[in-house]
């Protein structure tokens, strides 16, 4: 069922996908529109690296672990996983840089950080993310199976739940979450996947920072405060604290040319329709 007050949302209906759905909410949880079956799960690929952060970030709040403290590589910290400098490969548990030294990008840093607060815990990271964000928020359709880093399945009802959370938190210190909206280790270096280099490439704690990165997936028209986050599966989250809203996407194709194309022109759209 859709909710149409916004009506640049209904552009998903010419994505060349099989099925998107779309939506945007408020900090106090009021949704101004969605389009398309919001109910739907779909395959969030890195999208699910906020959740995990997240997580992660209550982990910390809740003592569990410390965020400078050792994890991953040797010389890597809990802040370097979440802000991609660990040093670790993109998707191998392989060393390639000393921590801190370039942002890059990394699955295998966020698995790392996933069996670290599973140690520190003693519960499974999985079990911990559903007690710690899935379960308060109501996101009852969302499920991790597999890896912290691109194996979460959720929808776009549960994901404009966690985007309200990010913009007003309840769950965390807002200290906290501004920390994590903050550039991690300012200056440094990296690849964006699917955009090339950026130089330089702004991380928060598990949120990319859009800054005046070029080219980008999110708008044109985006503030450069604006974070998120998105998936290789054509899924996107982007929260931009100027127009005081978040925006997400969901689908079932691969990132593409069709979406670097899509989703600037659709975000675009609905910051136009935002600013009235």
């Amino acid at each position: 069922m859709s909710l149409n007050s916004l009506t640049s949302l209904a552009s998903v209906e010419n994505w060349p996908v099989p099925t998107a759905a779309a939506g945007v909410v408020r900090a106090d949880g009021t949704v101004l529109g969605t389009h398309g079956p919001v109910g739907h799960r779909f395959p969030l690929a890195s999208v699910t690296k906020p959740l995990a952060a997240y997580a992660a970030l209550v982990a910390y709040e809740e003592g569990a672990i410390e965020l400078d403290e050792p994890a991953g590589p040797p010389g890597a910290t809990v802040r370097h996983l979440l802000a991609h400098t660990s040093g670790l490969a993109f998707d191998e548990h392989r060393v390639t840089a000393s921590p801190g030294e370039r942002r890059l990008y990394s699955n295998a840093g966020f698995e790392q950080l996933g069996d670290h607060i599973a140690k520190a815990t003693d519960i499974p990271f999985a079990e911990y993310l559903r007690q710690a964000v899935l379960e308060p928020l109501g996101m009852t359709s969302t499920t991790l199976a597999g890896s912290p880093a691109k194996d979460g399945v959720s929808t776009v009802a549960d994901l404009l739940r966690f985007a309200a959370e990010v913009q007003l938190p309840r769950l965390l210190d807002p200290r906290t979450v501004a920390e994590a909206m903050s550039v991690q280790y300012p200056g440094t270096k990296g690849v964006l996947p699917g955009y090339g280099h950026q130089n330089p490439n702004d991380w928060g704690l598990g949120f990319e920072i859009r800054d005046a990165k070029s080219p980008h997936w999110t708008g044109s028209s985006s503030s450069a405060r604006t974070f998120g986050h998105f998936g290789q599966s054509g899924t996107f989250l982007w929260v931009d604290p100027v127009a005081g809203a978040a925006g997400v996407a969901l689908t079932d194709r691969a990132f593409g040319p069709w979406a670097v194309e899509a989703w600037p022109a659709f975000t675009d759209a609905v910051l136009a329709e935002l600013r009235g």
